[in-house]
């Protein structure tokens, strides 16, 4: 008995090395760019997730526990600019890093001038766009409005916004408090395209007691499922029907006839700026044209193979996304949330035979060059090679989850679907 339980320590002993093996460490310190002094208690981050530390009184730092991956290392210190730098963790290896922090200036020597406050219908306008319109994001509030800076363009009809220093959020939704550093926010009010930008760092909030904490634990889950970073982490992994996703091509096509149509109907109501004296066949000609566009597209109602979408590097340790014109994604595993609003159907017919499940989200996507790199935790190495629309579009800050979050395990016999979206 004495051998059988020695060997499971040892086995336990094994497991824990391997899962030690699996990660990496970061070291370094906090400098002042100009001076390269030390900076004792700055600020120091890896954005997009929990992990964040405090330099030492000689500005010295470490993080013991990072999965490998490309990190955006970022140092935070009042009266200086962002440090950030990237930093590439391998399992089992240490990097050390110095972080330059900028100072400012010498900001007692200068005239402070305070900006004028925001124009509450302008800061409503983008704190709604900002933390989104879910029902997660409803419990989602900026606590230090006065340090966001909202302006508006009406030259370019656009609305942007500036933190100083971060934004912090506080989700009560899914239990985490959100720091923005760097936040650039724009919104084009002619296009309607939002984005935002910048260097967060996540904090688990404290529950107020167990009933909170497991409510937590089953909302980041719902937020999970179906999510861009769930997508893209069952693409890296080669698990993208398993994991109850759905990708189909679609066709954007140029309607090359919409100058010329376009233009006659600019003539037609030029001549009739009021719609009288018109013709039976002119008002059939003015619907037509109103119903035209300069593109459109149509869906292949056929899933994409995931060869056709995933590319890996010849060593496997590198995966891409790939794929012409425009993808449309569908997820199968939870129903949307009902603030959505909008019918969530697929462009084109299923096939014959086919009928798509009530429960799916359904997203578009489409990339800024021929591929681009997926990380295993389901992040961009470059977050601008993507722009995504629909479902995933519509989900913001309410649903936003750091890169280092893991899904429960369900335990054995237990159901694993997920819980239902309040």
């Amino acid at each position: 008995m004495k051998l059988f339980r020695l060997f499971l320590v040892m086995i336990g002993l094994v497991a824990i090395n391997y899962v030690a093996q699996a990660q990496g460490k970061i070291t370094g310190v906090a400098l002042d760019s100009v001076t390269r002094e030390p900076l004792a208690f700055a600020s120091v981050f890896l954005a997009n997730t929990t992990q964040g530390e405090t330099t030492t009184d000689v500005g010295k730092f470490e993080f013991k526990r990072v999965p490998p991956g490309t990190y955006d290392l970022v140092g935070s210190y009042v009266g200086y600019r962002l440090g950030k730098q990237s930093v590439t963790v391998t399992a089992g290896g240490t990097q050390q890093v110095t972080v330059l922090l900028a100072p400012t200036g010498n900001q007692l020597a200068e005239v402070v001038v305070q900006p004028e406050p925001n124009k509450p219908e302008e800061y409503q306008e983008f704190s709604k766009l900002f933390l989104g319109g879910s029902t997660f994001s409803e419990q989602c509030h900026i606590t230090n409005p006065d340090d966001v800076r909202v302006l508006y363009d009406a030259e370019d009809d656009e609305l942007s916004a500036r933190a100083k220093n971060y934004a912090q959020i506080e989700n009560d939704a899914l239990g985490y408090r959100l720091k923005y550093y760097g936040l650039e926010f724009n919104y084009d009010k002619g296009s309607r395209s939002v984005s935002y930008y910048g260097q967060p760092v996540f904090e688990e909030m404290k529950p107020r007691d167990e009933a909170q904490r497991k409510l937590w634990e089953a909302n980041r889950l719902i937020a999970y499922k179906g999510s861009f970073m769930h997508f893209l982490r069952s693409v890296y992994r080669n698990r993208l029907r398993t994991e109850g996703f759905m990708a189909q091509q679609v066709r954007v096509i140029i309607n090359n006839r919409y100058g010329q149509t376009d233009s006659l109907r600019r003539m037609l109501l030029e001549r009739h700026p009021d719609g009288s004296n018109l013709t039976k066949a002119e008002k059939d000609s003015l619907s037509l044209w109103s119903r035209s566009a300069p593109i459109y597209a149509t869906l292949n109602p056929a899933a994409l193979p995931i060869d056709s979408i995933r590319r890996a590097s010849a060593d496997g340790k590198r995966v891409y996304l790939r794929f012409t014109g425009e993808l449309q994604v569908t997820y199968f595993g939870e129903a949307p949330d009902p603030k959505y609003g909008k019918p969530m159907s697929s462009l084109g017919t299923p096939p014959k035979g086919t009928t798509y499940p009530a429960k799916r989200q359904v997203s578009r996507l489409r990339l800024q060059g021929k591929q681009a790199e997926i990380q295993a935790d389901g992040s961009l190495l470059n977050p601008l090679d993507v722009s995504n629309g629909e479902y995933w579009g519509f989900e913001k800050i309410g649903e936003f989850l750091p890169f280092d979050y893991t899904p429960p395990t369900p335990a054995t016999g237990a159901s694993s679907s997920p819980p239902t979206r309040p």
